[in-house]
């Protein structure tokens, strides 16, 4: 049961990540907004097909769904982020970036 806890709360993070509502990831799944709330909640386990909607839906490897962890690097994952960006809204992600790693270093 810890497990479907874990797994339903990156399934949340990662869709508040992505700035989605739950019905609008239900309508990215094909699955109702119960069904989201429930797997969020680590209520429901969900088939291959539905694990695999949800990381292209959400933008982010079945791995770290399943067991909290990016399997190649976080590179591929923030890669996938800015390529989820609208083009005309880069420009503004950049100038974030920028900030973000001058105030940093």
């Amino acid at each position: 049961m810890e497990n479907m806890l874990q797994i339903g709360s990156r399934i949340k993070k990662q869709r508040l990540l992505m700035g989605y509502t739950r019905e609008r990831l239900a309508e990215l799944i094909n699955v109702t907004p119960r069904f989201c709330y429930d797997l969020e909640l680590g209520l429901k386990g969900m088939s291959l097909d539905t694990l695999c909607r949800l990381s292209d839906a959400l933008k982010v490897s079945t791995d770290y769904l399943l067991f909290g962890s990016q399997n190649d690097s976080d590179v591929d994952h923030l890669l996938s982020l800015i390529l989820s960006c609208p083009s005309e809204k880069r420009q503004h992600l950049d100038s974030i970036i920028c900030s973000f790693v001058q105030a940093v270093s």
